[in-house]
């Protein structure tokens, strides 16, 4: 199957998703959903949406009670680190990375809108570590037909869809030969 290259696809940048390829055969990014957060010269690093943890947020932040939220894995990289993406505008010293998606900010500040009941659920996502790459290495990847890029990203997308239909909605909503890759069965042997 001849795939077209790289430099033929939307190009990698902040706000953007990454959309693991069918066939990809790191068990850490299969079936995986990147939004980038950054990506320069430099390297490029984001949180993988779609793979929950077993953990509940309050059980990683004891300061953080009755917010009910699970729990993702960002990535392999620092998976004793925590971040967030959110949709609150207002929050201190946030990252914009895509329209109305922020990263991080002022954690007190989230906390007191967390006790006070603020924030719905699906305002807010929690990550243990993330996904980095070094100078060059994602255009590797993406040279490699590892990943496709899409700016096609929505609030919705990463707030209010099922992790379990995240990979197939984003793949349908691309069009094309991308909502046959949607239908891809995880092992195709099985087929």
């Amino acid at each position: 199957m001849e795939f077209f290259n790289y430099s033929n696809r939307v190009k990698p940048r902040k706000g953007c998703i990454l959309v693991s390829e069918p066939y990809l055969p790191d068990p850490n990014f299969e079936r995986t959903i990147i939004l980038l957060c950054e990506h320069n010269a430099e390297g490029s690093f984001g949180f993988v949406l779609n793979k929950p943890s077993h953990a509940k947020i309050e059980d990683v932040m004891e300061s953080i009670r009755n917010f009910d939220a699970q729990v993702y894995v960002g990535g392999p990289v620092q998976q004793d680190t925590l971040h967030y993406l959110h949709r609150v505008h207002t929050l201190e010293d946030a990252v914009e990375v895509g329209d109305g998606i922020y990263w991080g900010g002022n954690f007190e500040q989230l906390n007191l809108m967390l006790l006070s009941k603020q924030l719905e659920e699906t305002e807010l996502k929690f990550f243990l570590g993330y996904s980095g790459w070094s100078q060059g290495q994602l255009e590797e990847e993406l040279n490699a037909n590892s990943w496709i890029v899409s700016d096609n990203v929505d609030e919705k997308l990463i707030f209010e869809t099922n992790p379990e239909m995240m990979w197939q909605k984003a793949l349908k909503a691309m069009g094309g030969r991308f909502s046959v890759y949607s239908n891809y069965p995880v092992d195709p042997r099985l087929n």
